[in-house]
């Protein structure tokens, strides 16, 4: 768990002499995290991560669980270096909808979205994007306050020394439950010895100000009382004319259908919205 801050900064000054060592084999308990408080993560076995020493070569390599009955991600494990990260621009996400996924928007959450596709091992990282295997459900916090710091410090030391980093996050369901109620993250930098990244914790899958029901993904304003969720509306279905090159979508009547190739032409009935989240954008000249 969190140490106070001179035995943290004591243990942090005898790691950077000694190098952090694996700490022996040691299950991980979600009974054994305090209720959410005011901070984002917190602590784990010292900060001492659980890695086999098999695993602590310079070999990159990724590893992602097939999902579980319930469509629900595993433990995502990596050795990453500079050869597992990206070298191209990242595409859309829209298209994966990890168990429990809403699209709900609250005033008190940055950016508004309560929820993000929360990727396990972040795309700096591995260059997974679209993996739905490496994607959750998780809160805009969890995200960006709870996960992003410690993606980028893994990131940042890859970038900086060319070194391996063996880096895995586990989601924890409890029961059922359709969210995860956090992640535990490990870091072991190989080539020093745990002495440039080691990290072993828990970030809490909270939104402050939101309550969440775990089991569904549904959520309301702390204060407020649960409510029904709606029944969920159909989203429209209409057709399109696709061009698969440029990636412009049409109406059917659309002039621009007529000098299309056929090659690049491609019919689609659907949502409009998955389009937008599959990378198309609409036409300029019929404004599908």
């Amino acid at each position: 768990m969190k140490k106070p801050p001179v035995l943290a900064a004591l243990l942090l000054f005898c790691l950077l002499l000694t190098g952090c060592e694996s700490a022996p084999a040691r299950s991980f308990s979600p009974e054994e995290v305090p209720a959410f408080d005011t901070e984002p993560y917190v602590i784990l076995n010292d900060n001492l991560p659980d890695f086999p020493e098999e695993d602590k070569t310079t070999n990159s390599f990724e590893a992602y669980s097939p999902l579980d009955y319930l469509n629900r991600c595993g433990p995502a494990y990596a050795n990453v270096g500079l050869e597992t990260m990206p070298t191209e621009e990242r595409g859309a996400i829209g298209m994966v909808k990890p168990t429990g996924w809403q699209t709900v928007k609250y005033d008190c959450v940055d950016g508004k979205y309560l929820y993000n596709r929360c990727h396990l091992i972040g795309y700096q990282l591995t260059a997974e994007n679209a993996n739905a295997e490496n994607l959750i459900t998780g809160t805009r916090y969890l995200n960006v306050t709870g996960m992003l710091p410690f993606e980028n410090q893994v990131a940042d030391y890859v970038q900086e020394t060319g070194n391996h980093v063996l880096y895995r996050v586990t989601p924890i369901f409890q029961g059922t439950e359709q969210v995860a109620r956090g992640v535990q993250m490990e870091a072991w930098s190989v080539e020093d010895g745990g002495r440039g990244v080691c990290f072993n914790v828990y970030a809490y899958n909270v939104q402050p100000g939101v309550e969440i029901d775990y089991a569904t993904g549904d959520s309301w304003l702390s204060g407020d009382a649960p409510q029904e969720s709606p029944a969920e509306e159909t989203p429209a279905q209409t057709t399109y004319i696709l061009n698969t090159k440029s990636r412009k979508f049409h109406l059917p009547d659309c002039g621009g259908v007529t000098s299309m190739s056929e090659s690049n032409k491609s019919s689609y009935t659907g949502p409009r919205q998955d389009l937008i989240d599959q990378g198309y954008s609409p036409c300029g000249q019929c404004n599908p």
